[in-house]
């Protein structure tokens, strides 16, 4: 179960919520720009190179909000790398823990970083980067992370990602631009510090050959309580200690706390037993729209959700045929009633990019909101062509 992240972004309380059609996402604009704000703060103190991990969140249509802030994208694998091409600016690194061999030609023409996750894919593919002129780099495993969850552990001794530290000998890196690793998960400072000291000793003898060193992502950044401060200041620290350019890959941070995911009730079973719980139903799934609430698995906020334990406990279910396509169980004030809007906080980064037409449910629709000017603008609508199309 992943940790509750408290949310403190008051700006939806404000939206109008009968003017938008269910299911639907609606995503802050000013939220996403305050978050860049705070990142290109750390770039003009630091030069660090900032790149928006795609795999977080791909909404072509942010692409020029993106490239006005940050350095470009990191991409994993050959589609993310065109879309990071052709609706994005700046420089793209591309990683995926192994590629294919049809494919590597077109993601050496489209990256400005190559990153091996292997050995063997970099004694394989680093011949054809190099000949095109692209910087080389290697993912390592720093076999150190606080990260609870095993599944969203990218550093636990038994991860597929990443070279272990009695590999590196076998490196030559006369030919290595860079290096890359991945710890932490929606973590604080202190996470990347532990890190880097577990790790220093491993890599220093390699700085005279690098160019650059990728500190990954999972760094929660935009988050109240993040020490910016303190980021601030190791990011100089190491950038004069390794004399290489350094990269960090948000992808999280940047959206963070910048969407909602709004629904309807559709029906409500009200319970006579105190064994069986009352339950509403709505057209918001878990499994079609927001599959990290049964993959983390957590549970995701509700918008003015009673806080006290004297309301009327109701278990929220989805409108698919799958048994377990559970939201969760919440306290309201009274029974919700059918026809209500309902809201779930925090739906933008890993859940967009996640959706899927199981069972034909019906796909949100994406909504962007200037919340300054109240002002909403239709982004994407999807209907029956979508789901007829995908298969």
């Amino acid at each position: 179960m992943l940790p509750e992240v408290k949310i403190d972004k008051k700006n939806f309380h404000k939206l109008d919520l009968s003017q938008l059609p269910t299911p639907c996402y609606v995503i802050d604009l000013n939220i996403v720009k305050q978050n860049l704000q705070l990142l290109r703060k750390i770039k003009e103190q630091t030069s660090v190179n900032i790149l928006l991990a795609l795999k977080a969140f791909s909404l072509k249509k942010i692409g020029p909000m993106i490239s006005d802030y940050l350095d470009g994208t990191s991409a994993s694998g050959l589609n993310e790398a065109k879309l990071a091409k052709k609706y994005f600016h700046g420089l793209i690194s591309t990683f995926a823990p192994a590629f294919k061999e049809n494919e590597i030609e077109e993601i050496v023409k489209l990256s400005n970083h190559l990153i091996f996750n292997s050995l063997n894919q970099l004694e394989k593919f680093s011949v054809k980067a190099q000949s095109k002129d692209v910087d080389i780099g290697v993912r390592i495993n720093p076999i150190y992370s606080e990260v609870k969850e095993k599944k969203y552990n990218p550093a636990g001794f038994d991860s597929r990602l990443g070279i272990h530290y009695d590999k590196l000998k076998d490196i030559d890196f006369k030919n290595i631009d860079g290096i890359h690793f991945h710890s932490l998960c929606e973590q604080n400072f202190s996470t990347l510090k532990n890190t880097w000291d577990v790790i220093y000793p491993e890599i220093k003898t390699y700085f005279k050959f690098l160019k650059w060193i990728n500190l990954g992502g999972g760094h929660h950044i935009t988050r109240n309580d993040y020490d910016v401060n303190e980021l601030i200041n190791f990011l100089n620290e190491i950038k004069v200690r390794t004399k290489c350019k350094i990269f960090i890959e948000p992808g999280e941070a940047i959206f963070f706390q910048s969407g909602i995911l709004v629904g309807e009730i559709l029906d409500v079973l009200k319970s006579k037993d105190s064994k069986i719980p009352n339950i509403a139903i709505t057209d918001i799934s878990p499994t079609c729209h927001m599959p990290d609430v049964i993959e983390a698995p957590y549970r995701p906020k509700l918008m003015n959700e009673a806080i006290n334990d004297n309301g009327i406990n109701v278990l929220i279910g989805g409108p698919s045929c799958l048994a377990g396509d559970n939201i969760g169980s919440y306290n309201f004030i009274s029974l919700p009633k059918i026809g209500e809007k309902i809201v779930f906080l925090d739906q933008a980064h890993y859940t967009i990019v996640k959706t899927n037409f199981f069972n034909g449910i019906s796909h949100p629709s994406i909504f962007f909101w200037d919340s300054k000017k109240n002002e909403l603008e239709l982004v994407k609508n999807y209907t029956f062509k979508d789901y007829e199309m995908r298969l």
